[in-house]
């Protein structure tokens, strides 16, 4: 009786090791959850969204792996981000913060900011205006703003949130992406710490520094409730937020 208990035991135990090393591969070259803690993404991504980001989109580098070991430099099995794509990568600054932001600049590109209209290789990017929206913003405040569509090069539109066209972030110099680096802006183009501001940590992202693109929601909730308030939560989860795509 003592041995049959001791091998259904160890069974257990090697299921139990077994299920976690499946789920640790799958994070490291297949899908990692992410949920996102701040505005700078509205109206694109909400405070309480939940997302799965897909690992071998970009390859893989140190950061895939988890803590990061260093193993090697560089990306391996890589391809090239496109404009316009919604990505993870680690914070320069101390290459452990996982940031979510839009990719608008390429290596080799210009980029610019003048009274809040984008400039991309010296071509305006065009927005059209889209009814204005209120969301829920950093701190749980409900904030309204102007949104527009937007219409990157290579054909990727996507709405963004504007308070005003004035102000630094809205008129920035001109910056040209080194080889290897790529430039992030947040949809919510007035609440983002990102390409636009050097001092921000953020500043030019190493191709290395990519984590994965985001793909879909799989869970989103109103971020207004504390996590304990369980009898909100059927009220406060956005059904309509569930598996919807990112772009």
């Amino acid at each position: 009786m003592a041995k049959r208990a001791s091998a259904g035991w160890l069974e257990n135990i090697k299921t139990i090791v077994f299920a976690g090393l499946i789920a640790v591969g799958i994070r490291t070259v297949a899908f990692e959850p992410f949920n996102i803690p701040s505005g700078s993404m509205i109206p694109t991504l909400q405070i309480g969204d939940y997302l799965f980001v897909s690992k071998y989109s970009y390859g893989y580098s140190r950061y895939s792996l988890p803590f990061a070991p260093n193993l090697f430099s560089g990306r391996i099995f890589g391809s090239e981000p496109k404009r316009g794509d919604v990505a993870v990568f680690k914070w320069p600054r101390d290459n452990r913060t996982d940031y979510i932001k839009r990719i608008i600049g390429l290596p080799g590109d210009t980029i610019q900011v003048r009274a809040g209209q984008l400039y991309v290789n010296g071509q305006l990017v065009p927005r059209e205006p889209l009814d204005p929206i209120t969301s829920r913003g950093d701190g749980g405040i409900l904030v309204a703003g102007k949104r527009y569509l937007e219409s990157l090069p290579g054909g990727v539109t996507h709405d963004i949130q504007k308070y005003s066209d004035s102000g630094y972030m809205n008129n920035t110099p001109e910056f040209k992406v080194p080889a290897g680096m790529l430039f992030v802006m947040g949809d919510n183009r007035d609440n983002s710490a990102d390409s636009r501001d050097p001092n921000s940590g953020v500043g030019f992202v190493p191709m290395e520094n990519l984590v994965g693109r985001a793909e879909f929601i799989f869970f989103s909730i109103e971020a207004g409730n504390a996590w304990w308030e369980f009898w909100t939560w059927p009220f406060d989860i956005r059904w309509s937020r569930i598996f919807r795509g990112i772009h």
